[in-house]
């Protein structure tokens, strides 16, 4: 079964893809789209030709476990991907996950101006993988 992770941002959508036994996050991408409709339609696309059984994607819940305004426009996204695709859509907590993104990419020599192409689909296999552990761990 694979499983499609998301970090949705404005500006930048990170992607993350698991194998087709579930066991390991994979094929970290990102989308460069501004538009919300031009947004989904290209993850439909990839949901469709990916053949992904099930979406993972980021809550981000503010430190106090509230929902603000970015988690809201999250659940949107889940609520389309749902209508559109008919695939589950999961939302995942992720908060802290750009934070260790960060603390990755800079561990592994990149300067900080280079994060911002890559830190949202290190993200996206950050809440990938996270989901897909304790998918395992529940068996």
């Amino acid at each position: 079964m694979k499983i499609l992770g998301i970090d949705y941002g404005d500006a930048r959508t990170g992607l993350s893809i698991s194998d087709a036994t579930g066991l390991l996050a994979g094929s970290p991408s990102v989308i460069h789209e501004w538009n919300y409709d031009k947004l989904v339609d290209k993850l439909t696309a990839l949901i469709e030709q990916e053949k992904i059984e099930e979406i993972v994607l980021g809550h981000p819940k503010n430190m106090d476990g509230t929902v603000g305004a970015r988690a809201q426009k999250c659940e949107a996204l889940a609520d389309t991907l749902k209508e559109r695709t008919g695939v589950p859509v999961v939302l995942w907590d992720e908060r802290r996950t750009t934070v260790a993104a960060h603390d990755i990419l800079h561990q592994a020599g990149k300067k900080s101006k280079q994060h911002r192409q890559t830190v949202d689909a290190v993200a996206a296999s950050l809440i990938l993988q996270g989901y897909l552990d304790f998918k395992r761990r529940q068996g």
